[in-house]
């Protein structure tokens, strides 16, 4: 009878296995739509490789998109967790994020030296008016006259820093996308550093 008992125990346990994946398996981002959307622009840009200025690219600007996108796709081949914002910055970050299946992405809030939780999907982060930026690593700083969000794609390991001397907020990968209010699904509110600042951290996200 302890046999049986055992044998059955075993089965189950081979069953599970087989139907679903274990829990310490690697996440596959191949799947999902953001790797399809990056893989059809990219299709979409290597047809025009030969006349970059008929997509109203410059040569060096193709080049520069060519590489953002050919990014994207190899960090959705080669990660293994769900994308993260880290802030090392010195004041709040607010980051768009979700749990994946049960809630939609919406803002909550990092606190410097905190990075989000890997059940947790870090979709993109929110930059208010008046945000001295670099959108990309070799991007020309601006200074935003409205609130963006910037959007990142499934996978991303985002670190976001200030620039001690400049003030300047960069990132260590460019953004997939950036929307302003009215674009996209995300809400973009009105809020300045100072409102972020004084909200208090989100611990749910917290890894």
């Amino acid at each position: 009878m302890r046999f049986l008992k055992f044998f059955l125990v075993a089965l189950v346990l081979i069953t599970n296995l087989m139907i679903a994946s274990p829990s310490w398996a690697g996440k596959d981002f191949t799947k999902g739509a953001d790797y399809a959307e990056v893989t059809q622009a990219l299709n979409d840009l290597l047809l025009v490789k030969d006349t970059p200025e008929q997509a109203g690219y410059t040569p060096e600007e193709y080049q520069q998109r060519l590489a953002e996108l050919q990014s994207q796709k190899y960090i959705m081949e080669t990660a293994r967790k769900r994308a993260q914002c880290r802030n090392t910055t010195s004041g709040t970050l607010a980051v768009y994020a979700n749990k994946p299946k049960k809630l939609p992405s919406q803002l909550y809030y990092l606190a410097p030296g905190k990075i989000t939780d890997d059940d947790w999907d870090c979709d993109g982060i929110y930059l208010p008016a008046g945000t001295q930026v670099a959108l990309s690593p070799n991007a020309e700083p601006q200074t935003l006259a409205e609130p963006i969000a910037i959007k990142i794609v499934d996978g991303t390991q985002l670190i976001v820093s200030t620039n001690l001397q400049t003030g300047v907020t960069g990132f260590n990968i460019a953004p997939a996308k950036v929307f302003k209010a009215g674009e996209g699904t995300w809400t973009i509110p009105t809020l300045s550093q100072a409102d972020i600042n004084a909200t208090a951290p989100s611990k749910q996200i917290i890894d």
